[in-house]
């Protein structure tokens, strides 16, 4: 086999193996996430941002269930309106009351869930939720939510990773709880930020990221193009 022959393989393979990394980065980009991704134990008055991605290439998301842990709770929370949904939200009772400086907390949200609007195939929503306090005696929060589509399909984000195991296909979004003494200048900074400031980073670096992949995948189809032309090349003389 020539080199030209070669050479054309190898870039073709490799055009291929890049291509095939562009595809799983947009898929794993698709769950339902959590943002900003950590804070501080025991913060106050903040919010979080559930992003909610519409999978589907025929149906449209009709409605987003999310469901807060009561073992941990979020206290004194409160949902931000969303243009053509409505939220309904769900209080239940402690098992175990949660004492504070301003009393005992016996009650506190368990669920919201969000119908009436729609989220096109290949768009996302921000669904915001604030908070008066964050638990203090657990390293994170996961937000179990269930995603109903008009063809009626439920995609259930479930899924939780054991420690040291790869990402579960249907992953819940996870909340990072730091001590309050390592919390970085960095991650004080982005949970300073609003909702929306936030998402528009996320937004920023993931556009930048898929670019970057794309330049690849186009750069080594141009190197197979090249050697192609060899191989062509070669044979005419």
């Amino acid at each position: 086999m020539s080199s030209a022959h070669t050479a054309l393989r190898r870039a073709a393979g490799t055009a291929l193996a890049a291509a095939t990394v562009l595809t799983a980065a947009g898929v794993a980009s698709a769950h339902v996430t959590v943002h900003p991704d950590s804070y501080a134990k025991g913060a106050t008055d903040g919010a979080l941002t559930f992003r909610v991605p519409d999978e589907s290439d025929t149906a449209s998301t009709t409605e987003v269930q999310l469901f807060l842990p009561t073992d941990h709770p979020l206290l004194g929370v409160l949902v931000s309106p969303h243009d053509g949904w409505t939220a309904k939200v769900t209080n239940t009772k402690l098992k175990t009351p949660v004492k504070t400086d301003d009393g005992t907390i016996t009650d506190a949200v368990s669920e919201i869930t969000w119908t009436g609007g729609k989220i096109g195939s290949g768009h996302y929503e921000d669904f915001e939720v604030a908070f008066g306090e964050l638990p203090d005696d657990t390293a994170q929060l996961t937000f179990k939510t269930l995603q109903t589509y008009s063809d009626g399909k439920v995609v259930r984000w479930i899924e939780e990773a054991a420690s040291g195991d790869e990402e579960p296909e249907n992953p819940a979004p996870v909340l990072k709880l730091t001590s309050a003494e390592g919390t970085s200048a960095a991650t004080s900074k982005t949970a300073s930020k609003t909702p929306a400031a936030t998402a528009k980073a996320s937004d920023s670096d993931s556009t930048a990221r898929g670019l970057g992949v794309a330049g690849l995948v186009v750069g080594v189809l141009g190197l197979a193009a090249g050697a192609f032309a060899v191989v062509r090349s070669r044979r005419a003389q």
